[in-house]
């Protein structure tokens, strides 16, 4: 079962038949099967996940679920995913983070929490955005999520991806939402109309924060 805030989050990537979908922080594959729900086993997914161990769980719930457009990438591989350069139409990243907006269903984890833990999470962020920039192809979308509250794992990393790739711009998700959900979409949580943040305290769900870069053009550095 997933959380409400983790279905939504599914939803606005807007995976659509005939995709090519990577899922690059596919752990034990909730967002993959969801995706390839939403895409009608038609298209195609690739799932990856740096930690075997996070990943194993994923080939029984694909047996159980029967979907077939799932290719699953041995863990760790990452040089196999340097030949997919401007590949995906959708490139999802499940980001590594510090679980902050978990703290309602598991309010213990609030008080295990070091600084040294999010400046962790803060470099793992930075280096899975880094790797997923170039697999997004030309009009592709690169979907930005977290588990978290916090503005450094969220808010700042985007702005940072941003100054650091001129070739990307973020989508309003508002507009994705009115694309992609029924109803009226709701007021982000941090007061932003260009990202998503969803709050136990003023959405009933557990704390996703959603971002969706778009590729606008392709660029050369020279």
């Amino acid at each position: 079962m997933q959380d409400q805030g983790s279905q939504i989050a599914a939803l606005l990537v807007d995976a659509r038949p005939g995709h090519d979908v990577l899922d690059l922080c596919a752990g034990a594959g909730g967002k993959t099967l969801a995706l390839a729900a939403t895409m009608k086993g038609e298209g195609r997914i690739v799932a990856y996940d740096s930690d075997k161990t996070r990943l194993r769980p994923i080939f029984e719930r694909l047996t159980r679920s029967g979907a077939k457009n799932v290719e699953v990438l041995s863990a760790g591989s990452g040089e196999a995913l340097g030949g997919m350069a401007a590949r995906f139409d959708r490139v999802v990243i499940d980001a590594p983070c510090t679980g902050s907006g978990t703290w309602r269903r598991r309010p213990d984890a609030k008080w295990r929490l070091k600084p040294r833990n999010i400046e962790q999470r803060q470099a793992e962020q930075r280096d899975v955005l880094a790797q997923a920039a170039p697999l997004v192809k030309v009009g592709g979308r690169l979907v930005y999520v977290t588990c978290s509250l916090l503005p450094a794992e969220n808010t700042d990393q985007v702005a940072a991806f941003l100054a650091a790739n001129r070739n990307f711009s973020l989508v309003p998700l508002a507009d994705v939402w009115r694309e992609t959900l029924p109803g009226t979409p709701p007021a982000s949580a941090d007061g932003r109309s260009d990202t998503l943040l969803l709050t136990p305290a003023q959405h009933g769900t557990l704390g996703p924060f959603v971002d969706r870069p778009v590729r606008s053009r392709a660029r050369l550095d020279l």
